[in-house]
């Protein structure tokens, strides 16, 4: 989502006149295997997302996003609904982005980020011509507070089209990390006496810690013409740091390398 927000605002950046006023755009978003952070469910779902934008002013953002679910045992499933407030400014040597964030999970969805209940974050481009260098923050809250990073590194390339119409391709690396939280079993052994024999008793701790979530390469595509935009973003992300629970496949988390793609089409009234 970083990449596209600086494709697209680069894309903007000659329009910063006509975006003082209020705006709304709709799209129709499609994703080819959803996960987070390389986290999927075992089902490999795909999603639809129909996306509303209310932009109150040239920076500042409202968005609604209802997602329905795909896969084996499921058609078109509502998984819940999220909402975003945000904040997004471009100059020609940076772009800043922050947000809030709210979603309204079902209590059955399967999703793995449906525990999810908000997220704060912010994130900061440095733009120039051979590299932008992106870094960001972020906070979770489910059941407890966990604290995200990210670092980007993505290479703007755009070319103006002779239908009055625009392409910009940004190939892009980021990684991503956060806390994670598990709980760390093992077996210590009491010695004993003449008396009483020794024993053995099971010790749980509950273990934060901080470690890199995934690796993601991506190459978004947009191309605009008038008041319709269409992207592209092919994905091919590695999760690190997978957590597993021994005998216990239903409490670990399910990951591989994987390649998916998000495609979207959206208008601008």
């Amino acid at each position: 989502m970083l990449c596209l927000a600086i494709a697209q605002a680069s894309l903007a950046q000659n329009d910063s006149t006509e975006k003082q006023k209020p705006k709304f755009k709709l799209s129709i978003n499609y994703n080819s295997h959803l996960n987070y952070y390389g986290r999927t469910d075992s089902l490999k779902s795909t999603g639809i997302f129909p996306l509303a934008e209310l932009w109150l002013s040239k920076d500042v953002y409202v968005n609604v996003a209802p997602v329905f679910v795909n896969n084996a045992v499921q058609s078109m499933a509502y998984a819940g609904t999220v909402t975003t407030l945000g904040y997004l400014h471009t100059s020609d040597k940076w772009i800043t982005n922050l947000y809030v964030l709210k979603p309204f999970y079902k209590q059955s969805s399967q999703l793995v980020q449906s525990a999810l209940k908000a997220q704060a974050g912010a994130s900061f481009s440095k733009l120039n011509k051979i590299v932008n260098i992106t870094l960001g923050g972020d906070v979770k809250y489910s059941d407890r507070i966990d604290f995200g990073a990210t670092t980007g590194v993505d290479h703007l390339i755009r070319k103006e089209l002779r239908n009055n119409s625009a392409l910009v391709i940004d190939p892009s690396f980021y990684t991503y990390a956060g806390t994670q939280n598990f709980t760390n079993t093992y077996y210590k052994k009491r010695p004993g006496n003449i008396l009483f024999p020794g024993s053995t008793q099971q010790i749980n701790e509950n273990v934060t810690k901080f470690n890199v979530l995934a690796y993601e390469f991506s190459v978004p595509v947009v191309y605009a013409k008038g008041k319709w935009m269409a992207l592209v973003t092919p994905s091919y992300i590695l999760p690190q740091n997978l957590v597993t629970i021994v005998n216990r496949p239903d409490l670990s988390e399910k990951g591989q390398n994987l390649f998916y793609a998000t495609v979207a089409l959206k208008y601008t009234f």
